[in-house]
């Protein structure tokens, strides 16, 4: 029997008043997925008036999302989408550049697909 892995990992940084929001997703995401970390994100996103964020989402083991997991991402990114200053996104799948192009309709800020981490924290540093 095979173990099915699947969940995000969330890391939160302060920096003044920039946050950098690490994210880390395996597997097919769930709606419980997203109901374990949407309060993490919001109880820190809460406590910075005015936050920048930047954002590393490492999708080199995503598969996907389920239906409502994808409407669960969608409702966060409406939400907090104009605090967004850069996020990269971090995978070799071809369909993140399609995924980056509509996270761009979302995110104030700008959308990066990379397929090493040392560029995509470089570009974010930047």
């Amino acid at each position: 029997m095979a173990i099915r892995r699947h969940g995000i990992t969330v890391g939160i940084e302060r920096v003044e008043t920039r946050l950098l929001v690490s994210f880390k997703a395996c597997g097919t995401l769930t709606h419980q997925d997203y109901q374990t970390i949407t309060p993490i994100i919001e109880s820190a996103l809460a406590e910075v008036e005015h936050p920048q964020i930047r954002g590393f989402f490492d999708a080199s083991e995503l598969e996907g999302w389920e239906l409502r997991a994808a409407w669960d991402d969608l409702k966060l990114g409406l939400k907090h989408g104009q605090d967004f200053e850069k996020v990269a996104i971090l995978g070799h799948q071809q369909w993140l550049e399609w995924a980056s192009k509509v996270g761009n309709w979302f995110i104030a800020g700008e959308v990066q697909v990379f397929e090493d981490e040392q560029s995509a924290l470089a570009w974010l540093e930047d």
